[in-house]
């Protein structure tokens, strides 16, 4: 399964809105410490992550910690940046590749770029920056799981949706 890795998150709604993803979509997330705020539950409940209880989350001391595990796994690790000319919607998703976003203040740094499999992005309109990091993971999670066949069974959610 498609899983989502959070590179050292130092805005706590960002990675709530995430956790959240996870959750509905049953893909599980990693948070790769040091973050910028206390990785714990009451911090997430604080920030309103009330889908916690239903996340898979999984912690990682450092970077060289989820990259051994990555390669213990024999999974691709797939680096969302600006940095990239690979558009994620041409990009080949493979159902044991884990997506990597960076910190929002400051992306991954280039021992952490250099490691990836490969280095995707979400075309933008020339002279933008980047989309906020919820944003651009959560477009490019659903090409991941579409192109997999990855997306929890069950069909649309149809709660509070107007008749």
């Amino acid at each position: 399964m498609i899983r989502l890795a959070l590179y050292q998150p130092d805005i706590p709604q960002n990675a709530g809105t995430l956790m959240r993803l996870g959750a509905c979509l049953d893909v599980t997330v990693e948070i790769i410490e040091p973050a910028g705020f206390p990785v714990s539950e009451r911090a997430f409940r604080r920030a309103g992550m009330d889908y916690l209880d239903q996340v898979s989350l999984v912690r990682h001391v450092s970077f060289a910690d989820f990259a051994r595990e990555l390669t213990s796994e024999d999974r691709r690790m797939v680096l969302l940046t600006t940095r990239s000319t690979v558009s994620y919607a041409d990009f080949h998703f493979r159902p044991t590749d884990t997506l990597l976003v960076g910190r929002e203040s400051s992306g991954v740094p280039d021992k952490v770029h250099e490691a990836a499999d490969a280095r995707i992005a979400v075309p933008m309109k020339r002279g933008l920056r980047s989309l906020n990091v919820a944003v651009a993971a959560a477009m490019v999670l659903g090409e991941a799981l579409r192109q997999t066949g990855g997306f929890p069974a069950g069909g649309p959610a149809t709660a509070g949706r107007a008749s």
